[in-house]
């Protein structure tokens, strides 16, 4: 509905423009609704256009328009024009995938560098599967198993010092099952005492792998987490 109301918008705009075609963008004033109108749905648009990251033809663009609008003979079919628009979507698709394979890569090689040398570093342990850690506090508390759902406080960094998520900034510690996060969690918290707190080095493939995670943990990222066990908190209540 919002997309049908803007499209509409767009053509009772355009059309305005095509009528006044003779006014320069230095000489347009927002003094009345519509104008403000008109500007607010061109703002809309030009960051449509903007987000597809290629330069346009605008006096072609300008010339399609009016042309549409005035009902004249278009120089391109609608077919032609759907090859045209179908040919330039497929370009910016493989040049997407392209780069992602490529930051892929380049993530990849940094975290194993970093792992590599971390690895060396007094405190810090290596398990089997690459999982890496170090104890900061240790605690005296039961170790959960893979069905518990456990409480922590827990802080999140990219190898660059960028914070994903903390539940310190939240001012809320959370409860989760231990079998329901990325396999580094769920190995890691295994590991620790009630009460411990640990530091821990998750490569790509216990993390999120290629596929990443949002606009912030870009494909193969490795993972820096500290997390702070703070209870054993079963869906019976029998809180350890």
């Amino acid at each position: 509905m919002k997309k049908t109301i803007i499209a509409s918008a767009c053509v009772a705009m355009l059309a305005a423009c095509s009528q006044q075609a003779t006014v320069k963008p230095e000489g347009v004033k927002l003094d009345n609704e519509k104008s403000k109108l008109s500007y607010a749905i061109g703002m809309d648009i030009g960051a449509s256009l903007k987000s597809l990251a290629t330069e346009f033809d605008r006096p072609a663009m300008m010339a399609a328009i009016n042309d549409k609008l005035d009902g004249k003979k278009l120089m391109l079919s609608n077919e032609e024009a759907g090859k045209v628009k179908k040919a330039f979507f497929q370009q910016q698709s493989a040049k997407r995938v392209a780069e992602r394979k490529e930051l892929a890569e380049k993530n990849k090689a940094a975290g194993e560098k970093f792992l590599a040398e971390n690895a060396k570093k007094p405190g810090v342990t290596v398990t089997a599967s690459g999982l890496q850690y170090e104890v900061l506090k240790a605690g005296d508390g039961a170790k959960p198993k893979e069905s518990d759902y456990v409480k922590v406080n827990y802080r999140g960094t990219l190898l660059d010092g960028t914070e994903f998520d903390s539940s310190y900034k939240r001012g809320k510690p959370i409860t989760f099952p231990l079998k329901g996060v990325i396999k580094g969690w769920t190995e890691g918290v295994q590991l620790m005492n009630v009460g411990s707190k640990y530091k821990f080095y998750i490569p790509a493939d216990l993390a999120y792998g290629e596929q990443g995670a949002g606009s912030t943990i870009a494909p193969n990222s490795t993972l820096i987490f500290e997390i702070e066990l703070l209870g054993i908190e079963n869906p019976d209540n029998s809180a350890k």
